[in-house]
């Protein structure tokens, strides 16, 4: 999740950690004004462990609100496929540079775009978010609804939501434009798989 349109003056106090996902260590450079820059949150975590990563191999993803950069960065890692991340926020976009640079993956493409505006002429297998809830539901529905004019036909949209976040509204909006499904639910986070009807 982004923290969309965040003060980029905000003093920088840059930090490193590290963090084990699948058996594998990866490192993070996280700063202020980034969401969660002390470790990797909860709602990431969930997501990542419970995405089809065999399916995944060799695909084209977008990460939308990439932050510094996650979830882009460990699917890169394990299932070598094409991965964009987008983002508003500078910092954060600075940061996810870093970050792919630090794990040694090769194959992303980090863009500032504010949701679709710098990627609309491509379409991909996978897009996931974790949406920047803070920036309002018109921005998260823009993400998400939007979604399925940048999906392959046989793509899919995962979304990590928490259910005090509006979850179950959202599965009801969604099924406007996709099959919904919820593949995982954890301490109140939903991880939601969406494809095209």
């Amino acid at each position: 999740m982004a923290q969309y349109f965040t003060n980029q003056e905000l003093k920088s106090e840059l930090r490193k950690w590290k963090v084990s996902i699948f058996n594998n260590t990866f490192t993070f450079y996280t700063d202020n004004g980034v969401f969660s820059k002390d470790h990797l949150d909860f709602g990431t975590r969930t997501f990542l462990e419970n995405l089809p990563l065999e399916e995944m191999r060799d695909k084209k993803i977008l990460d939308v609100g990439c932050g510094y950069g996650p979830i882009g960065i460990v699917l890169s890692k394990l299932t070598n496929a094409s991965i964009w991340m987008v983002d508003v926020n500078r910092r954060a976009l600075h940061l996810a540079k870093m970050n792919a640079k630090e794990n040694g993956v090769n194959n992303i493409e980090i863009l500032e775009s504010d949701c679709y505006q710098n990627v609309s002429s491509l379409k991909f297998d996978y897009i996931l978010t974790n949406p920047p809830i803070h920036a309002g539901k018109e921005k998260v529905y823009e993400i998400v609804m939007n979604a399925r004019h940048y999906l392959n036909p046989e793509g899919k949209l995962f979304i990590v939501i928490r259910k005090d976040q509006g979850a179950k509204s959202m599965i009801n909006d969604l099924k406007q434009y996709y099959t919904v499904d919820v593949i995982a639910k954890n301490k109140g986070f939903f991880i939601i798989s969406c494809f095209l009807s």
